[in-house]
């Protein structure tokens, strides 16, 4: 997997660690422990579409806001082993909750106060954990 580290500027650093600035990517990969078309949970709770690229990859559209996909691979990514969090922002917090848990996802960490307003989260059915907050 090519991992592309957006810095400052918005170049990114090539497989070689130099810096490319006539790329502006911002690449996120994500593991998934069953089939990796299993994303429905994004479709219908954040409008996403998917790129299918064979059993062991799918990639998510240009709404995601970033580019990316979901991988195979037998491990999760949860914030308690020390993997980054993906916080997404809603007008509605109790909206997008009942949307992740009528589409399969699991509340983890239910509403909760935070410096930057309210938020809450959420295992998708990779056991892959993700935030939604708002103000």
């Amino acid at each position: 997997m090519v991992l592309l580290v957006t810095v400052n500027n918005g170049a990114s650093i090539n497989q070689k660690g130099q810096i490319d600035e006539t790329r502006d990517n911002k690449l996120c990969g994500i593991s998934g422990n069953r089939s990796v078309r299993n994303q429905t949970i994004f479709t219908q709770v954040f409008n996403w579409t998917f790129t299918d690229y064979g059993q062991e990859y799918i990639a998510f559209g240009p709404e995601a806001g970033l580019d990316g996909g979901f991988y195979q691979s037998d491990l999760n990514s949860k914030t308690q082993n020390g993997a980054a969090l993906i916080v997404f922002y809603s007008e509605s917090l109790p909206k997008t909750e009942q949307k992740v848990v009528a589409a399969g996802g699991t509340i983890c960490k239910d509403v909760f106060e935070f410096s930057g307003g309210k938020r809450f989260h959420f295992l998708d059915p990779n056991g892959n954990e993700f935030a939604v907050w708002s103000e």
